[in-house]
């Protein structure tokens, strides 16, 4: 089968590959559609951090927002699996410690990542191998760019339920990218008013065409209570502001990551008494994100620019991306 396969910092091809085998407790899906994102960047790059301690390494075929069909089902599985449409957990844990047990998977010590981590294949291919345990059905209703990005969506929801808002009170999203405008729908979708600040033309203008009335740059940010701020962004400014912004008491949720270490002095958490949360993953938010999709409260799929093939995906990955104000690209293996 066809995969996109990185063979080192700034280099990707499509390669032939041997085609997955469902192990034990294992499903064959034939991928439909898999998103490009932040992170793939960062290993095509070199610039992932994963790659310096050791976590990750090159060869390494990525792709972790992905949906498809299962075709094949391993022992121990059941067969009801079969012909189902679903998508998938990236974080796949040991399920046998002390926080896998607890719910919390996805920091578990022996964590794999598909995609990203431990050598575990991902979905920008034509197949993919996957734990049973870490699917998750999709509604015929929820098309294929819907359910590519249930996985970013699970990170939103999280973010969003974090944020521990009421219907009616204010949020204030840092960020336009693909994550902060997720963020904004579902929160929207959970009847809060949500503003958006931004520094790229286009990530406003986009955010606007979604009915956020309230998108902002820093220069014309209004001075209102934030009774919640969520940092979607990756400056290293961000994280301080974040704190300034907020409301005393109220919290501010970190799922952005910057590329240097932000400066934050937590002496300004300790004497506003603000709740600083992390985010790491969709995992605990993938139901929620396929149901919101599934009954229409929150549509996605503008944020998607445009749908390439496989061999389009290394100039993708390189920068060379269609031009559109939507943040993400999709990829169709099978073209």
């Amino acid at each position: 089968m066809r995969a996109l396969v990185l063979t080192g910092p700034g280099e990707a091809e499509v390669q032939e590959v041997e085609p997955p085998v469902a192990g034990p407790g294992e499903v064959v899906v034939d991928v439909e559609r898999a998103g490009v994102c932040g992170t793939d960047v960062e290993l095509f790059t070199g610039h992932m951090s994963y790659l310096r301690t050791g976590r990750s390494w090159y060869p390494l075929r990525p792709g972790h927002e992905w949906c498809g069909r299962v075709t094949a089902v391993g022992e121990g599985v059941d067969g009801g699996w079969l012909g189902r449409r679903v998508t998938g957990d990236t974080m796949l844990g040991c399920g046998r410690c002390g926080r896998c047990r607890a719910g919390h998977h996805h920091v578990c010590a022996d964590l794999a990542e598909i995609g990203i981590s431990r050598g575990r294949a991902g979905a920008l291919a034509e197949r993919l191998a996957v734990p049973a345990a870490a699917l998750h059905r999709l509604p015929e209703s929820v098309d294929p760019a819907l359910g590519a990005l249930a996985e970013p969506g699970g990170n939103a929801l999280r973010a969003v339920r974090a944020a521990a808002l009421d219907p009616g009170e204010r949020l204030l999203v840092l960020g336009t990218g693909t994550i902060g405008l997720l963020v904004a729908l579902f929160a929207r979708a959970h009847g809060i008013d949500v503003h958006l600040m931004g520094r790229d033309e286009a990530g406003l203008r986009l955010a606007a065409e979604l009915g956020f009335t309230g998108a902002w740059t820093r220069a014309s940010l209004p001075s209102l209570p934030w009774h919640a701020v969520v940092d979607a962004a990756n400056s290293p400014e961000l994280p301080a502001l974040a704190v300034d912004l907020v409301e005393p008491a109220r919290r501010v949720v970190y799922i952005g990551l910057a590329a240097t270490p932000p400066r934050l002095d937590t002496r300004d958490l300790v004497l506003k008494d603000v709740t600083a949360v992390g985010i790491l993953g969709g995992s605990a938010g993938l139901s929620g994100a396929i149901a919101a999709y599934a009954s229409g409260s929150v549509d996605a799929r503008p944020l998607v620019a445009a749908t390439v093939g496989l061999a389009e995906t290394a100039d993708v990955l390189a920068g060379r991306r269609p031009a559109a104000a939507a943040p993400k690209i999709h990829v169709d293996p099978r073209r």
